[in-house]
């Protein structure tokens, strides 16, 4: 079964209501992406709604690092991921989210972008070495 994001086939009482219509193409979504880090960068580009375009980073093991004291971004190896408020299992499977602390050569830097929506990594250094 995949994703849908139209209506709810249920009342919150639990009875069932009667669909007016069938599920529509709009309606459609997908699975999350799960950016891994690893030593090959791999890229998946999706075609979207009115013919844009959504590249999906599915593995990669650079970031783009900003230091807020000089202003200066760098892209930087990553070393691992510290911790990842999404999902706690996230942080031994070395899954980048937004929102999730890897360590770099930098130091520690809070991840910024989506990943698995924006297909590349930025980061913000919240703690160097």
């Amino acid at each position: 079964m995949g994703v849908w994001q139209g209506k709810s086939r249920r009342k919150p009482t639990g009875g069932k209501y009667k669909m007016a219509r069938k599920k529509r193409k709009y309606e459609m979504g997908r699975e999350p992406t799960e950016t891994l880090l690893s030593e090959e960068i791999r890229m998946k580009i999706i075609r979207c709604r009115g013919g844009n375009r959504k590249v999906r980073l599915l593995r990669t093991n650079y970031a783009n690092v900003l230091d807020p004291k000089t202003g200066v971004c760098k892209k930087v190896a990553i070393k691992t991921v510290v911790d990842n408020q999404a999902n706690k299992h996230y942080i031994r499977r070395n899954i980048i989210t937004k929102g999730a602390i890897i360590e770099t050569e930098l130091g520690l830097a809070k991840v910024t972008s989506r990943p698995g929506q924006d297909g590349v990594v930025n980061a913000v250094l919240i703690e160097q070495q």
